[in-house]
């Protein structure tokens, strides 16, 4: 029996685990990698490749990067190469009916949520942002709609206290890729017989801006804590200390929640080694490492040591920020 013919779709970090699961399994036969072409980054903005293709390249895959994949060349290209099936692991375009028809065990996708719970672009985020005990990761079959195919597989795992977006992301990408290579035989064969989503369970979880990562001071402490804990690394999250002549940007990368004290919204309530704790419209929460803005990291020790805080002094509930967070 010759090996199972792939062609893989992806362009995040999430996906990079998938293709060099695919890529280490005797079983499977990468004819090609399609990511998005490269963009320019950075502050000089130059042209830099995405995480799969940097990956592709080492494994010494073949790359394709098509503007957009509803091209009919790109179509052509696909037909000629003969796939059985289509893997699509965050790749950041919506594949056409004509190319979803193309294989003929069809395209499957691996989303990182318990479909049909948090379909769309920032499933990992929005589970810790919504206080959820777990999450985990779906092989789902794909068809005309957002994440919303019959599903093939799924595991689940527990947000723990101590995960943040990052570390989710990661246990996740993992989870996925081995889930991945169990799933795609038992597929093929005929082992496994796909059900249908229930849609009146669906929930969306819509792309991340930098302006989600704003604390509101008038929020639960633990809602805060899991913005903190949801928003890293990126969009991070941030605050402003009244100060003068204009507020001073901190960015938040670690804290925790004190149910204890109680103080109005956004006024610090305690400033010592063991963190800043600011009052907000439930519990408190003690920031433990921040950022000045064109500053570095610090623990809240190392940054009092530079910035004294004293009891009393106030975060501002800025409802606009009109500059990006430190980072």
């Amino acid at each position: 029996m010759h090996p199972m013919r792939i062609v893989f779709f992806g362009t995040a970090e999430l996906a990079c685990a998938s293709l060099e699961a695919l890529a280490a399994t005797p079983a499977f036969s990468l004819l090609g990698v399609v990511t998005q072409p490269d963009r320019p980054r950075g502050r000089d903005l130059r042209l830099q490749c995405s995480p799969v293709k940097a990956s592709a390249l080492k494994l010494g895959l073949p790359v394709l990067q098509p503007e957009k994949c509803r091209h009919s060349d790109f179509i052509q290209h696909i037909q000629s190469l003969r796939p059985d099936v289509g893997v699509v692991v965050a790749y950041g375009q919506i594949l056409p009916p004509a190319l979803l028809g193309i294989p003929p065990h069809g395209c499957v996708n691996v989303h990182a949520s318990l479909l049909p719970k948090y379909r769309g672009a920032a499933p990992i985020q929005w589970a810790i942002l919504n206080d959820e005990s777990e999450t985990g990761v779906t092989i789902m079959q794909i068809d005309a709609g957002l994440d919303t195919g019959p599903i093939l597989a799924m595991e689940a795992t527990p947000i723990r206290p101590d995960d943040n977006a990052r570390t989710l992301h990661d246990r996740l990408a993992r989870s996925g890729a081995d889930l991945l290579v169990r799933t795609l035989s038992e597929q093929v064969s005929g082992r496994l017989v796909p059900r249908p989503q229930p849609e009146e369970a669906a929930t969306y979880a819509r792309k991340i801006t930098k302006e989600d990562g704003r604390l509101d001071w008038n929020r639960p402490a633990r809602e805060l804590w899991n913005r903190v804990r949801g928003l890293a690394p990126w969009p991070g999250t941030y605050t402003h200390l009244r100060s003068d002549p204009k507020p001073m940007l901190l960015k938040v990368h670690e804290a925790s929640v004190r149910p204890g004290p109680r103080g109005a919204a956004g006024e610090i309530l305690a400033a010592d080694r063991a963190g800043i704790v600011v009052g907000c419209g439930e519990g408190a929460l003690c920031l433990t490492a921040v950022q000045r803005e064109g500053g570095r990291r610090l623990t809240a020790a190392e940054f009092l040591a530079g910035h004294p805080l004293r009891p009393g002094q106030c975060f501002q509930n800025l409802e606009v920020s009109t500059r990006e967070p430190a980072g």
